[in-house]
């Protein structure tokens, strides 16, 4: 057993499965420089010193090596596509969303296409073109899983159990969870470290996680939110408001029957999401519960999400921006009226 940050595991988790798949390679932006940082954060620090050869740093052009990682993995290899920014996933948008996610429907099942692709995501004080909260715009492509990752030890299993399927698996990190050192320090960073065991495992990614018990109100987030989500349920509980806590983690497919339960038992939800409000992931997940548990609610479900303009450079309107503790205080004090 051994603490780890989020890159820390993530790392782990990529030189395991390289060592236990020969058929397993990552590809993207600055991943395998000698001396250099291990792609934008750290995750594949080192990496190249044993898998020179299946570490492929490519051109700053994400439709081409996104194409290539889907070619690949319909000739039977296992890549893992990184891109170094979110935001930069509409750039291989042709790749995911016509090839990537349709192959095996278009060839009647024939061919698979076993691909993984990591993306980081979320507002870290670098302006609009590289903050945005890139979910929403993925969970409608039927075809790709989509799910995050808030803690270290999740962020292994999930990429081991991405990386042996044989669909294509898109999975989110945020920024301020990574853990990154040295000049990839990032200012307001949440602790995700988690203890790793030794021995393999995996983590199902289309899976939610009750992380913290509670009888009043059903608190949903991920990632950042997720973080947020629990220290305003600490709060909420001195305050005689017993909040359950749910990771949502896997946005496509939704778990709805772990989230169902908890709306049966509570009767009212609030919903936390780092992006725009209109459109978003916390819009679908509203919509799916009414439709599933509309009976058990007791007050109508709300949403804690960001306004609909682009993440601000400014720091200070960047906090305003994107949903904090008190706001998800705020919303749950009010839904308690009802």
């Amino acid at each position: 057993m051994k603490r780890l940050s989020i890159a820390e595991s993530i790392r782990q988790a990529i030189a395991e499965e390289m060592e236990r798949d020969e058929t397993v390679f990552c590809l993207g932006e600055d991943i395998a420089i000698p001396g250099g940082w291990g792609g934008a954060f750290t995750a594949t620090l080192g990496l190249e010193e044993k898998f020179s050869d299946r570490m492929l740093n490519t051109p700053i052009a994400e439709l081409g090596f996104f194409g290539a990682a889907v070619g690949a993995a319909m000739m039977g290899m296992r890549p893992i596509a990184d891109v170094q920014y979110g935001d930069f996933l509409f750039l291989a948008m042709d790749q995911i969303v016509n090839n990537a996610a349709k192959m095996r429907y278009m060839s009647g099942g024939t061919i698979r296409v076993p691909m993984v692709m990591r993306a980081p995501i979320g507002a870290t004080g670098r302006g609009s073109q590289h903050a945005q909260s890139m979910e929403r715009y993925f969970i409608g492509v039927p075809g790709i899983y989509v799910t995050t990752v808030s803690n270290a030890y999740d962020a292994k299993g999930v990429l081991k159990s991405a990386v042996r399927d044989d669909n294509p698996v898109l999975i989110f990190e945020h920024k301020l969870l990574y853990g990154s050192k040295g000049a990839r320090a990032e200012s307001g960073t949440i602790d995700a470290s988690s203890d790793i065991p030794d021995e393999d495992y995996l983590v199902p990614f289309n899976q939610a996680d009750v992380r913290r018990q509670g009888e009043h109100v059903t608190l949903l987030g991920w990632l950042l939110m997720h973080h947020f989500c629990m220290a305003a349920a600490d709060s909420l509980g001195d305050q005689g408001i017993d909040a359950e806590v749910i990771d949502v983690r896997s946005l496509a497919p939704i778990d709805y029957e772990t989230i169902g339960r908890s709306v049966q038992k509570t009767g009212r939800v609030v919903i936390v999401e780092e992006g725009p409000r209109t459109g978003g992931v916390s819009a679908e997940l509203a919509a799916g519960i009414m439709e599933r548990f509309g009976d058990s609610l007791m007050a109508p479900v709300m949403r804690v999400a960001s306004p609909d303009v682009p993440p601000p450079f400014a720091p200070d309107l960047e906090n305003l921006y994107r949903p904090d503790t008190a706001r998800i205080i705020a919303a749950t004090r009010h839904i308690m009226r009802n």
